[in-house]
């Protein structure tokens, strides 16, 4: 029952990035236009993307975020490793 309990925190968390991604890159998009916000995205996969085309903030977000999950047990390249190419 725990196992199960653990798993579906998990899940539950992913869903709270995911909308967390979609209502933060709402306002840009739709001020700025772009590349509207997938849905089913997580902010460590767009912020990863950002960091491999070398974009300045993505790069900055990306250690932050990267020192957090090292920090919560994780190893090092959180972001890059979990780009969800299929989202792209």
């Amino acid at each position: 029952m725990i196992a199960r309990f653990r798993l579906w925190l998990i899940s539950m968390m992913v869903a709270l990035d995911q909308c967390a991604h979609t209502f933060f890159a709402g306002p840009k998009y739709v001020i700025f236009g772009g590349r509207r916000p997938n849905t089913d995205e997580t902010i460590s996969s767009r912020v990863g993307r950002a960091a491999l085309a070398g974009k300045r903030w993505g790069l900055m977000c990306e250690a932050a975020i990267d020192a957090l999950f090292r920090l919560l047990g994780d190893g090092p390249g959180h972001c890059r490793r979990n780009i969800e190419w299929d989202e792209v």
